[in-house]
């Protein structure tokens, strides 16, 4: 008797997909600190001085599964993710310089967020562990892994609908890249589960993609778990970034 088990549907394979929600860093406790307004001054620079290598590395990611990927109108697609970051224009510079502005609404400087010398060496490792998936791995597969945008937009709403009050002090400039992200993440989920959906069929596959989106969602945890030791628990290495 066969025991093979059978491929779920496609409705199916999004529901586990979305499922997958419960393990979004939106759920750590740094975040709900966030959500809840509790993070100091101190605290809130630190969180986004490290993200930034995030932001910055994403283009770079992105770079490097166009790279692997043979199917020109992929490619033209996916290459709106990099323009994204990195800017189409003067007059439409990215999410990479939004970053920066968001750094400068919480009171750090440009000159401290581009030179780095505040980002944890753990959140580095996972980041670059991210990379070097997108760099070596199959297309598809580095391509789905970016499925965590999935559960990006309600993350970046509670922010813009908590932080002005939470976090008086942050200047309103600070949100241009939530807002951003709100439309562009909706567009870049619709394009991702299109190639997810289509790409894993059996159940092995399946299952195997889960296991690539568990791979995300750690190095996104991963990343909250080191800024939170740092800032929150004072653990070194630590960086007083106050200014």
């Amino acid at each position: 008797m066969s025991t093979e088990k059978t491929a779920w549907t496609r409705d199916e394979f999004e529901a586990q997909l979305r499922g997958m929600e419960r393990y979004y860093h939106i759920h750590h406790p740094i975040h709900t600190m966030m959500n809840e307004g509790k993070l100091t001054k101190d605290q809130l620079q630190g969180w986004v001085a490290n993200r930034f290598y995030y932001q910055i590395m994403i283009p770079i990611k992105d770079a490097n599964i166009l790279a692997n990927c043979p199917d020109r109108k992929t490619r033209a697609i996916w290459t709106k993710r990099i323009l994204d970051h990195d800017g189409h224009s003067d007059d439409d510079e990215g999410g990479i310089e939004a970053w920066i502005q968001l750094g400068m609404a919480v009171g750090l400087t440009r000159e401290a967020m581009v030179s780095l010398e505040y980002v944890l060496p753990s959140v580095k490792f996972a980041v670059e562990a991210y990379v070097n998936f997108a760099r070596r791995a199959e297309w598809h597969e580095a391509a789905s892994s970016s499925l965590t945008e999935l559960f990006a937009p309600k993350i970046h709403q509670q922010r813009l609908d908590n932080w002005p009050e939470m976090y008086p002090w942050i200047e309103k400039e600070g949100y241009i890249y939530f807002r951003k992200r709100l439309s562009e993440a909706r567009r870049d989920v619709e394009h991702g589960l299109e190639i997810t959906l289509d790409w894993y069929q059996t159940r092995e596959q399946q299952e195997k993609m889960l296991k690539i989106l568990q791979f995300k969602l750690d190095v996104l945890w991963s990343m909250a778990d080191a800024i939170y030791m740092a800032y929150v628990n004072n653990m070194p290495p630590y960086f007083n970034i106050q200014q």
